[in-house]
């Protein structure tokens, strides 16, 4: 089974992101594929590399990029999203004329085609989040 799953909670005030890690281990794990990530609303804050949480809580946004990096996934990210919470890449932050970016390079922006596209590609759908 080939699964896109959708993101839109916070790693720091959603449960969401942390499911959506632990249902994407287990389908990686049952031989299952993930054909997208897609991280929107909330969500696009797991793709900072700025987050330090204190050392007794988990570190969501370093645990997604360790798998994604592990299982070579396709990981998208809302540019209209991001942009809003200024999480920004290289490009845009030359694009808006900001000092410095902030996306780990495990992610790409773009825009809500790939959500769509995503939504076609995969035989299952989920999204995790409000």
């Amino acid at each position: 089974m080939k699964y896109a799953l959708a993101i839109y909670g916070a790693p720091a005030t959603s449960q969401a992101g942390h499911t959506a890690l632990q249902f994407a281990k287990a389908a990686i794990a049952k031989g299952h594929s993930i054909h997208r990530l897609f991280f929107y609303q909330d969500g696009v804050h797991t793709a900072t590399t700025l987050a330090s949480p204190p050392q007794d809580e988990q570190h969501l946004p370093a645990e997604w990029e360790t798998f994604i990096q592990e299982n070579q996934l396709d990981s998208v990210v809302c540019i209209a999203a991001a942009l809003r919470r200024g999480i920004i890449d290289a490009s845009e932050a030359e694009r808006y004329e900001r000092p410095a970016h902030n996306l780990s390079d495990v992610h790409q922006l773009s825009g809500l085609g790939q959500l769509i596209d995503a939504g076609l590609e995969a035989d299952r759908f989920v999204t995790f989040g409000s």
